[in-house]
């Protein structure tokens, strides 16, 4: 079973200090050097727009500064790795998200404004550029499982589960990354044995939305990107042998530079840094969780 040597995991620090935001290196501060989490929330509201969303590349591919759904995903990721769902940004994000949700009481992939901001070109919205946009699982879901899983109390959050399990309910056949949200509501929901029973309907295919083979190309996602972490949900859908082949695959990925890079197109040239910051500290913190750090 490899390890991240010691050597290799100061590389991989040394990769953040040289080319990763500062949201990144506040978070691996926090992470792994005992870091207060103030620094992080700081850092977060940099990204915070006044309406109450999150914009200019929280999420590195949305670089306008109009506020999108994904980018208050993100902020609720991180809010939730740092302890902070206390922050008064999470109500004001859940105001946004009800102003912006539709009749299905859910939100779109992206508001129909994308198209007037700089942007990676799969950013398109669904129903076109005059709209109305769907309600969408991705990241309905998971933004309404981060709410469930710290007992926030907002009058969206019951339309938007509502639209969730009316959406899981629909499905058969699950697509990586619909699978990512999926999982994302159904670990955190309260009501679990609906959640177990959707879970076990789906396991087949949420098993299919991953690369078993770690070598695989092109954007693929592996059993590490479903299940991060020992405990996770999807963790149940892999064998012992696939998760460690995963992570030895992982630890011999780690670029010369100490980084790891994204399997997916970079648009523009400064995002190849910023994804390479987000995917780094994500990959050390899917090896600490599996005990895979020197």
């Amino acid at each position: 079973m490899k390890q991240l040597s010691r050597e290799r995991f100061a590389d991989a620090e040394r990769y953040l200090v040289r080319n990763a935001r500062l949201i990144e290196r506040r978070r691996f501060e926090h992470a792994f050097r005992g870091g207060d989490p103030e620094p992080v929330r700081s850092a977060l509201h940099g990204y915070r727009n006044r309406d109450g969303a999150f914009a200019l590349a929280l999420e590195p591919d949305l670089r306008g500064a109009t506020g999108q759904p994904q980018q208050i995903e993100i902020a609720f990721w991180i809010l939730d790795e740092i302890g902070g769902f206390d922050d008064p940004a999470v109500r004001a994000a859940c105001d946004w998200l009800e102003k912006h949700s539709t009749d299905e009481g859910g939100v779109p992939w992206v508001l129909p404004n994308v198209v007037d901001a700089e942007r990676a070109p799969w950013w398109q919205p669904q129903g076109g550029p005059d709209g109305p946009a769907p309600a969408s699982i991705n990241p309905t879901a998971p933004l309404a499982g981060l709410l469930h899983a710290h007992d926030v109390d907002h009058p969206w959050l019951e339309a938007a589960t509502a639209f969730c399990w009316d959406r899981i309910a629909g499905l058969s056949e699950v697509g990586a990354y619909d699978a990512l949200c999926v999982l994302a509501f159904l670990e955190r929901v309260g009501d679990r044995d609906r959640a177990e029973a959707e879970f076990d309907r789906l396991r087949d295919s949420l098993r299919g939305a991953a690369a078993l083979d770690p070598d695989a190309p092109g954007h693929v996602h592996s059993p590490l990107d479903l299940a991060p972490s020992p405990d996770a949900t999807a963790r149940r859908l892999f064998t012992e042998e696939e998760i460690d082949r995963h992570l030895d695959a992982l630890i011999d990925a780690q670029s010369d530079d100490g980084g790891w890079g994204p399997n997916f197109p970079m648009w523009t040239p400064v995002v190849t840094h910023e994804w390479g910051g987000f995917l780094t500290l994500a990959r050390l913190r899917t090896l600490d969780a599996y005990g895979r750090l020197a």
